[in-house]
């Protein structure tokens, strides 16, 4: 039995005394998600040639479509000096279909886009998993064991398929100070959003689910947000994967009314280097540029990166520009099945950030309410990165060489609306339309579209 299951375990025996302890009933909640997500991915043909399936296992069309469950139970807390609680969260994905077995499993992943897959890649029929997560508060200070969702700079749960990914371990929260909030955690395990298991954690490049990849079960992560000002904040954070990389992070995010509207700035800046046997070891190294021959080496990279969003009337103007330098792309937790990173280029299918990148990207969105319409909304995000370093075979006729200089680029649209009143008040409905072109070698263009329909219902 690891740590953080053992003290899961003398948590809830605590708990289990004091159950009927006032404050833990009143102030509970349960809420029941349902998600129906559709997804058709278009790998189009680029530098990878011309096969229907290639080299690399990558079908030329993925798409599936499930339904999804998210019944998620929060305590309040017992009375006392230390309160205590409990947390729950069962997720049930159910397969409505995969396009005829289209459903993007490839021979290094264990599931698909949306579903876990069999021994044969064919999708399951569903997949489940629960999640505890005992918790206790003194003053201002809360501690959780067990299932987190940590949205943090160094990490970030994705919630961008039907069921969201989870973490084993645990997080500590303090709001003591005025206008400080102080976190700190260590994470053990991650459950993927297409997968009913905990796994281990890794980053690009060193996925355990390859042949020769490596993990790691540590990652321990703190740092602090302190509100300077009523407009402005400043952030820093710290993560260290064991044995592959040490992160630092250091962020600013300011709000400033400038005539009718608000121009909100966002700075962000990461320094990231190797850490134990990715210093060493080629089986831990991640992805980048590392000369002729040579795919893989150790984390080395520092991301600096600015974003512009001016919001009027309803309308809101972006714009924003990001730097990736070092030999290495920028790392972040990736276990090979689909993850977040705390970017402004963290898009819906690419995340701008391989080594040497220099990003640029412009946003609009508006929001009908401002013309009658409430609850609808619009958006659309180009973004272009060129100076990408990396090795590999460019074109098909040529020999392996640095192919230093490639660019992507990606356009985003997204429609939603949400029901105002009635039988079917807060029903979701959300489209999300993605188109990615790059020459970068081995990578192929892709068209993407999502369909979402949610819809929550309270029981408690």
């Amino acid at each position: 039995m690891n740590k953080s299951t053992l003290a899961l375990a003398v948590a809830v025996g605590v708990l289990a005394q004091q159950a009927g302890a006032a404050g833990f009933i009143e102030d509970s909640k349960a809420t029941l998600g349902l998600r129906n997500f559709y997804i058709n991915t278009d790998n189009r043909d680029s530098d990878a040639g011309t096969a229907k399936v290639k080299a690399n296992g990558v079908q030329s069309k993925n798409e599936e479509w499930g339904q999804g469950f998210d019944l998620r139970f929060t305590s309040g807390y017992t009375q006392g000096t230390v309160g205590f609680g409990i947390d729950a969260i069962g997720l049930l994905g159910v397969r409505l279909d995969t396009g005829g077995g289209t459903n993007g499993a490839t021979s290094t992943s264990y599931g698909g886009t949306v579903f876990p897959s069999e021994s044969n890649g064919k999708a399951v029929d569903n997949f489940s998993s629960l999640g505890l997560t005992a918790k206790a508060k003194i003053s201002q200070t809360e501690l959780k064991l067990g299932t987190l969702q940590p949205k943090l700079p160094v990490i970030v749960t994705n919630d961008g398929r039907l069921l969201p990914q989870t973490f084993q371990g645990g997080q500590i929260t303090s709001n003591e100070i005025k206008d400080l909030t102080l976190v700190g955690g260590q994470i053990e395990h991650a459950k993927g959003r297409n997968s009913s298991n905990n796994e281990e954690l890794s980053i690009a490049g060193a996925n355990a689910h390859t042949a020769a990849g490596r993990d790691s079960n540590k990652f321990i992560y703190g740092g602090g947000d302190y509100k300077i000002t009523k407009d402005l904040t400043a952030q820093y954070y710290y993560g260290n994967l064991e044995d592959f990389y040490k992160q630092h992070f250091l962020g600013l995010v300011h709000n400033w009314s400038i005539g009718p509207g608000v121009l909100k700035s966002d700075f962000r800046y990461f320094n990231s280097r190797n850490d134990g046997a990715n210093g060493h070891d080629s089986a831990y190294f991640t992805t980048g540029d590392y000369g002729t021959g040579i795919t893989k080496g150790k984390v080395d990279n520092n991301l600096y990166s600015g974003l512009f969003l001016y919001s009027v009337a309803g309308h809101t103007f972006g714009g924003g520009y990001q730097v990736s330098n070092g030999n290495s792309d920028f790392p972040w937790l990736n276990q090979g099945d689909g993850s977040s990173a705390y970017l402004t280029t963290d898009s819906q299918i690419a995340k701008f950030a391989r080594a040497g990148e220099r990003t640029w990207q412009a946003r609009y969105a508006f929001d009908f309410a401002k013309v009658g319409v409430p609850g609808l909304t619009a958006g659309m995000v180009y973004l272009r990165g060129d100076n990408i370093d990396t090795t590999g075979k460019v074109g098909a006729a040529q020999t392996s060489v640095n192919a230093t200089g490639r660019s992507e680029w990606e356009r985003d649209l997204t429609l939603a609306y949400v029901v105002q009143e009635g039988p079917l008040k807060n029903l979701g409905l959300t489209w999300k339309n993605a188109m990615w072109r790059n020459d970068i070698p081995g990578q192929r263009d892709q068209d993407e579209n999502r369909l979402i329909v949610s819809y929550s219902i309270p029981l408690l």
